[in-house]
């Protein structure tokens, strides 16, 4: 086999795989008891979901005892 003809292959087990994990997705759905509705409305594949970022400071208790990466621990002389 070619190398081209390798890549078509793999693409068509991918495309399997993807199609074979959707089924199992929506079999887990409505064994859940989300409904045929929730499990028929598959998430839109290739786009994250956003996460807004506030623009107020991060309050600073986040960095109390938190060591500076590469440079040690506060308050002491870098070797």
């Amino acid at each position: 086999m070619s190398q081209q003809e390798d890549l078509t292959a793999i693409q068509q087990r991918l495309d399997q795989l993807v199609q074979r994990v959707a089924e199992l997705e929506r079999t887990v759905g409505q064994l859940r008891g989300a409904g045929p509705a929730a499990a028929a409305a598959p998430k839109e594949a290739g786009r994250p979901e956003l996460v807004t970022i506030p623009d107020v400071p991060y309050n600073n208790a986040l960095w109390t005892d938190s060591d500076d990466e590469g440079l040690g621990v506060r308050d002491r002389h870098a070797p």
